[in-house]
């Protein structure tokens, strides 16, 4: 680590002139991040509709209606017309700054914006704009720089949230007690489904979208669920454009994905699997706790299976790059049933007895899951040309995102799945 407490009788004796007061504090100078910050002011003013931004960095992806949403990571979201898988249709994008996270109930969508959760107005696409705002009701977090061979420098949240990090020399006032290292951590922020439909001018007011496997948030009839690593936050929004906060509780564990079902909430975490029960939506409660190997974690659930990848690499961990199949028959004491290795998998999906993985470098892969024990040796389908983030299977199309953009299959004949359209990344 480049950087070094210099005390002040050195300093004096050296090249530079400090003045040292009675609060028992020196100066720091060394080469580091610097955090760039955009004010509380801006950014919630800072939701705009704009036309003719290319996809850069896609992040997760949702589906309501007719319509792909695709985050641009930290930036906004872009909205595709889907109405014909084989040809999506540029629509809109939405500039949010923070954006990680969307969930739909009716034409509100709900996403976060760093601290703040955002509503935004989907009824007419072309102008979407913002219904309401919850301030201050996430964690503040920093972004991760991915150069760890200089330290951060001290961030003050006064200043605004912190969007960026730049490479500079930087001098603090260090206070000696209690500590002379005031330097953050390099946090990451994350942690840092078709037949056609009808055309419309905008997002319908019913029903709930779909997410993908990576999804932190998730609605319930009338209520919405945001998970955030160790805290589950509980809204109700039967007023949709202003929730009310009911309950927020820790999890206690590193939360990373979630997945609802009727009666039940599957949380992936980079230890294993908790299980609660939403039968009372607004109170849920620990069920289950299924454990693995320190690793990444998304989980979906079909009938009476819980599909669960590990993956190694980043922040997660050093476990296995595996496929588990776990039994909740008895929900109460998950089983595996089989464990099977793979290359890196990220998210995956579930269609009837087809199981669409994304396994990291190794791209797109396709198993015939009938047989739960059996299902390395039933491949069906193998795009290995992309590096596969996340999938929505809906209907007989399966969408996909990767770091090159997303991806469209048509599996209405598994024996012959193909790609039928591409949004291409810009670089």
């Amino acid at each position: 680590m480049n950087t070094k407490i210099i005390p002040i009788l050195s300093l004096l004796t050296i090249f530079s002139t400090i003045f040292y007061s009675c609060e028992d504090t020196t100066l720091r100078e060394y080469t580091g991040y610097a955090p760039v910050y955009l004010s509380y002011k801006d950014l919630r003013t800072a939701v705009t509709q704009e036309q003719n931004i290319d996809l850069k960095n896609p992040g997760k992806i949702y589906f309501k209606d007719n319509y792909i949403f695709i985050v641009e990571e930290l930036k906004g979201i872009h909205v595709f017309d889907n109405t014909n898988p084989a040809s999506p249709v540029k629509k809109t994008f939405i500039r949010l700054p923070g954006v990680v996270d969307i969930s739909i109930s009716g034409f509100i969508m709900y996403a976060d914006s760093y601290v703040d959760i955002v509503m935004l107005d989907l009824e007419d696409i072309n102008n979407i704009h913002e219904e309401g705002r919850m301030a201050d009701i996430l964690p503040y977090t920093v972004p991760a720089t991915t150069d760890t061979h200089f330290p951060m420098a001290y961030v003050n949240k006064e200043k605004g949230v912190v969007v960026d990090w730049e490479l500079r020399t930087i001098k603090e006032k260090v206070y000696l007690n209690p500590t002379p290292y005031p330097i953050y951590q390099n946090y990451d922020l994350a942690g840092m489904k078709l037949n056609a439909f009808s055309a419309s001018t905008g997002v319908s007011g019913s029903g709930v979208g779909i997410g993908g496997s990576m999804a932190r948030f998730g609605i319930k009839n009338n209520i919405l669920y945001l998970v955030d690593q160790t805290t589950l936050i509980i809204f109700d929004i039967t007023n949709k454009i202003a929730p009310l906060k009911i309950n927020e509780f820790s999890t206690g564990l590193n939360v990373e994905t979630m997945f609802l079902t009727d009666k039940s909430m599957f949380l992936g975490t980079t230890t294993g699997m908790m299980v609660y029960d939403i039968s009372n939506p607004s109170y849920p409660f620990q069920q289950a706790l299924f454990t693995h190997a320190k690793s990444c974690d998304p989980v979906i659930v079909s009938d009476t299976l819980a599909y669960i990848t590990q993956r190694t690499g980043t922040t997660c961990g050093w476990g296995l790059n595996v496929l588990d199949v776990v039994s909740i028959k008895n929900i109460n004491q998950p089983v595996l049933l089989m464990s099977y290795r793979l290359v890196n998998p990220y998210g995956l999906g579930k269609d009837g007895d087809l199981l669409f993985i994304c396994d990291g470098t190794a791209g797109l892969k396709v198993y015939d899951a009938s047989n739960p024990t059996d299902i390395i040796n039933h491949l069906v389908f193998s795009y290995p040309d992309i590096k596969a983030y996340d999938v929505i299977p809906i209907g007989s199309v399966l969408v996909l995102i990767g770091d090159d953009g997303l991806y469209q299959y048509n599996y209405s004949d598994v024996r012959n799945i193909n790609l039928i359209s591409t949004i291409p990344v810009v670089k």
